[in-house]
C-alpha cells in the first residue's frame, strides 16, 4: 500500500511538474515596426526581449522561418501564405481594422474632387489599395484617374509638397504631415466603408499563432491571447500609456505624434472565430489578395 501511495505521489508531482513547465513557456512575438504593432505595444514594454520587430516587406519571411510563436501581420498576406502550404500559421485574432486616409491640402476639399482629379494611392495590387477603391466606389466617389506610389510614406511626402494632389494615406503618416502643414484635411476610408457595409472598418492586421505552439502549449497560447485582448484595449482606454510604450519600442518616434495617431490606428481585439465574417467581407472585396478564394474552416484558431 506504502509502495502504491509513493508511486501515486511521484506520479503527481510528474503531472504538475509538465503542466508547470507548460504554464512557464514563453511565446515570443515577430511584428511589422509600425501601426500594428501598437496592439501588443503594452505587452511588448514590459518583456521586449519576447518581441521583434521586422520591416513590414519582410514579414513573409517570418511564416516561412516557423520560429515565432505569434505574428503580426496583414491578415490577406497570412491568408495566401496558409492557402499555398507556406505557412503554419492560423489566424488568432483580427487586431487592426484599418487606418487608411484621403487627404489634400486643397482649399475646401471635398471627396467629390476626387471625381475630376484623380487620386493617387499606395501600393498597386494590394488590399489596401482595393479596399480603399471600393470605399470610394460604392459612396459614388469613384476617381476619375488612378495613380500609384510604393508607400504610405511616398504618399506623404507627395501630400506635403503638392498642394493639389488627393493621396491616400495612412495613420501615423497622416498626423506626421499635419505637424508639419495644418492645411491637410482627411477623411477616413473607415467612415465610407461603413456607410457601404454597415461594418466599423475591414480586416487588416492578423494576430496569427503558429500551430506547433497551439498544439504544445495551448495554455499559454490562451493565456497570450488574454493579454493581447487586454493589451489592444489599452489603445482606446489609456492612449497616453500606449503612446508611452510605443515610443520607448521605436514603434513611433515621440508621443506627441503617437497620442494623436493611435485613435486613427483602429486597433480593437477581436477573435478569429468572431471576426470571421469580416474577415470574409473583406476577402471578397478583392480575392485575388487572399489568393482567388476565401479562407478555408481551419485558418481560424479554435474553429473545428
Amino acid at each position: 500500500m506504502r509502495k502504491y501511495t509513493a508511486i501515486c505521489v511521484l506520479l503527481g508531482l510528474v503531472i504538475a511538474a509538465v503542466f508547470a513547465q507548460t504554464d512557464d513557456y514563453v511565446c515570443k512575438v515577430a511584428s511589422p515596426n509600425g501601426a500594428p504593432a501598437l496592439a501588443l505595444a503594452m505587452m511588448a514594454e514590459k518583456n521586449p526581449e519576447n518581441f521583434a520587430y521586422v520591416a513590414a516587406e519582410t514579414i513573409s519571411a517570418e511564416f516561412a522561418n516557423n520560429r515565432s510563436d505569434f505574428i503580426i501581420a496583414p491578415i490577406n498576406a497570412g491568408a495566401k501564405l496558409y492557402k499555398m502550404g507556406k505557412s503554419h500559421y492560423v489566424l488568432a485574432a483580427v487586431v487592426t481594422w484599418g487606418n487608411l486616409y484621403i487627404a489634400s491640402q486643397k482649399k475646401n476639399f471635398r471627396l467629390k474632387d476626387i471625381k475630376k482629379s484623380g487620386i493617387t494611392l499606395f501600393g498597386e495590387n494590394t488590399i489596401n489599395a482595393s479596399v480603399a477603391l471600393f470605399a470610394l466606389g460604392k459612396n459614388a466617389f469613384a476617381p476619375k484617374r488612378t495613380d500609384y506610389l510604393a508607400g504610405a510614406a511616398n504618399t506623404q511626402a507627395l501630400l506635403l509638397t503638392n498642394a493639389e494632389t488627393i493621396v491616400l494615406t495612412a495613420e501615423p503618416a497622416l498626423t506626421a504631415a499635419r505637424m508639419k502643414n495644418q492645411n491637410i484635411s482627411a477623411f477616413a476610408v473607415n467612415d465610407l466603408l461603413k456607410k457601404a457595409t454597415g461594418y466599423d472598418g475591414y480586416a487588416q492586421a492578423g494576430l496569427f499563432v503558429r500551430k506547433e505552439t497551439v498544439e504544445q502549449h495551448p495554455e499559454a497560447v490562451s493565456a497570450f491571447l488574454v493579454e493581447a485582448e487586454k493589451s489592444c484595449a489599452l489603445c482606446t482606454d489609456d492612449i497616453p500609456a500606449v503612446a508611452k510604450a510605443a515610443v520607448f519600442l521605436g514603434i513611433l518616434p515621440n508621443e506627441t505624434v503617437a497620442q494623436k495617431a493611435i485613435p486613427g490606428c483602429a486597433v480593437r481585439y477581436l477573435g478569429a472565430k468572431d471576426a470571421k465574417k469580416q474577415v470574409e467581407l473583406t476577402a471578397n472585396i478583392d480575392l485575388a489578395q487572399f489568393g482567388g478564394a476565401l479562407p478555408a474552416g481551419d485558418f481560424y484558431y479554435g474553429e473545428r
